[in-house]
């Protein structure tokens, strides 16, 4: 008896170690809207999503867990025509005060003008680590798959499989960095015009709502996390085809040089260079390599 019963908490605590260090599920099995479901769609068996915003409100979905280390990935058209004034978001995100969140936010623009696309990273609550790009294609008229990599060495912001943005671990020389938290995945559509576009300038038309923001095929192939495990426990976990190596230290000389190449010719924004809103005294992850 006492064997039998070994052998079956084993099974069972085995069991329970795979569920929680494996995650690649769609929409539906994935997230729930937590906000606007009103007037929002999940369908195609859990694939397809659209997040509206009209008058009433806009909308928005969050993972049921948080997760720890992975690739979080899935493929947006945003909101054609005239968007200014909406934000679309997806980003990862911890609750509380001192919260950590890696963002990817688009900002609508007039009809005609770009899309800017706008990265962040907070570590325990504090942010001010912006990067903006101008799209090299219409994310309007077509998907795109927008990747955010996170391991225990580095934050990796993809867009089509070319590295955008990179994030590296400095924490032992005093750099904070996102390694102690498990993250939900979140995606939003909301009425932002009291900044997003021109710094609030140019407001919505409301004419041309509703507005909506179509997704395809969500995939976190990403550790689960409970808050009880160890962060060796989550960062020794090695799905198959994640963007880059669990075990990251630096890109490829091939990526590199597509980053080198989306950040010469699209990049509009880096707090990095902005030495006036720092006077000077430039954030320290500024002076380490970027790749």
């Amino acid at each position: 008896m006492a064997s039998s019963q070994a052998l079956f908490l084993a099974v069972f605590i085995s069991a329970i170690a795979f569920y929680s260090r494996s995650a690649d599920a769609n929409f539906g099995q994935s997230m729930y809207f937590n906000w606007g479901s009103q007037h929002s769609w999940m369908g195609n068996y859990g694939n397809d999503l659209q997040l509206v915003l009209d008058r009433t409100s806009g909308s928005g979905v969050q993972t049921k867990n948080a997760y720890l280390f992975g690739s979080i990935e899935m493929l947006i058209k945003l909101v054609p025509g005239n968007s200014a004034g909406t934000v679309t978001a997806y980003y990862l995100s911890s609750t509380g005060n001192k919260h950590d969140e890696i963002d990817f936010e688009f900002l609508g623009n007039s009809s005609g003008q770009p899309y800017i696309i706008h990265t962040n990273i907070f570590t325990l609550g504090i942010g001010n680590r912006e990067q903006q790009f101008h799209p090299w294609f219409d994310p309007t008229a077509d998907f795109h798959n927008y990747t955010i990599h996170w391991n225990p060495t580095a934050v990796v912001w993809y867009i089509d499989s070319l590295p955008i943005l990179v994030f590296k671990n400095y924490q032992s020389e005093g750099i904070p960095y996102p390694n102690e938290q498990g993250m939900k995945v979140y995606s939003s559509l909301w009425n932002a015009d009291n900044w997003a576009t021109r710094g609030g300038l140019v407001k919505i038309n409301w004419k041309s709502a509703p507005f909506i923001a179509r997704y395809r095929n969500f995939r976190a192939r990403a550790c689960t996390w409970y808050g009880s495990f160890s962060i060796s426990q989550c960062a020794s976990w090695t799905p198959a085809n994640w963007y880059t190596s669990p075990t990251y230290s630096q890109l490829s000389y091939g990526k590199q040089g597509q980053m080198k190449w989306v950040r010469d010719n699209y990049m509009i924004y880096d707090y990095c260079k902005d030495t006036k809103r720092f006077h000077g005294q430039m954030p320290p992850e500024c002076y380490k390599p970027q790749y």
